[in-house]
């Protein structure tokens, strides 16, 4: 199976490691990421103005190239995910933000939200399957206790993500368990870690992803895994505790024994 990638900044950059692990585990897997061409930033942030369509042509252009292809689009950051998400549920849903985007890029056919955006994760849930994720497992993750952070933007406004359970997600505990460790479960998991407020606000910031680290800790997690490098970069330089966290992909790499190519 081949789907188009949309990858992101910060894949480029801070955040090489999820996106490198993600395609070495795509490929032991058996699915294809094939990257969109000439791809632009998302902007990181969905844009709340009723009237705002600039910032949301990026996310339209990808989404066109995949429909071009007639390919779903898969995105790994959080932040990708979730602008790309909703400005796909604003070109199906929202006539006026469907008719000026448009007329602005002059396409060959007006995109009409006709794309599939899925989430990598939700491609090992919905299309590779947790069952043979397991069988794939080469290095089980026994012994290892492992927190899920979800954080906000993944989860939340519910259905328009619709990626899980916005109150009690189960799909990271799932795919912790087809990698042979256990999930811990534990409050904070789907509370927002402050990262757009860490500059501004960093002791509110701090204090959150000290309650999460906390939370955590307190349940018997040993680390916690992210699909958010900005939640990442947070929780690692703006708490007091020492609790690794981690990209998910690269404990799925390590898993399916592909950790060490990607080293390399």
């Amino acid at each position: 199976m081949k789907y188009s990638y949309y990858p992101g900044c910060t894949l480029r950059t801070k955040a090489r490691d999820l996106d490198e692990y993600a395609r070495a585990s795509a490929t032991a897997l058996g699915f294809e990421l094939e990257e969109i061409e000439n791809w632009q930033c998302c902007g990181g942030v969905y844009p709340l103005g009723t009237d705002e369509i600039a910032t949301k042509l990026s996310s339209v252009r990808a989404l066109n190239q995949a429909k071009e292809k007639g390919q779903d689009l898969v995105t790994i950051c959080s932040a990708c995910h979730h602008v790309i998400k909703r400005v796909n549920d604003d070109m199906k849903n929202v006539e006026d933000i469907r008719t000026r985007a448009n007329n602005y890029m002059q396409l060959e056919a007006p995109y009409e939200g006709e794309t599939t955006v899925l989430h990598y994760l939700e491609v090992l849930r919905d299309r590779v399957g947790f069952d043979k994720l397991k069988e794939k497992v080469v290095n089980p993750l026994t012994g290892k206790k492992i927190g899920a952070y979800y954080g906000c933007l993944l989860l939340r406004p519910g259905k328009i993500m619709a990626f899980d359970d916005p109150e009690n997600p189960r799909i990271m505990e799932d795919f912790i368990r087809a990698l042979g460790a256990e999930p811990v479960i534990y409050p904070y998991r789907n509370e927002c870690c402050g990262g757009y407020i860490s500059l501004k606000e960093k002791e509110m910031s701090q204090n959150m992803c000290e309650k999460i680290e906390e939370s955590a800790a307190g349940f018997g997690a040993d680390m916690l895994i992210t699909a958010c490098p900005l939640c990442k970069y947070n929780l690692n330089k703006n708490s007091g505790n020492k609790m690794p966290v981690y990209y998910f992909t690269e404990l799925l790499a390590e898993a399916l024994g592909v950790k060490e190519e990607v080293a390399k």
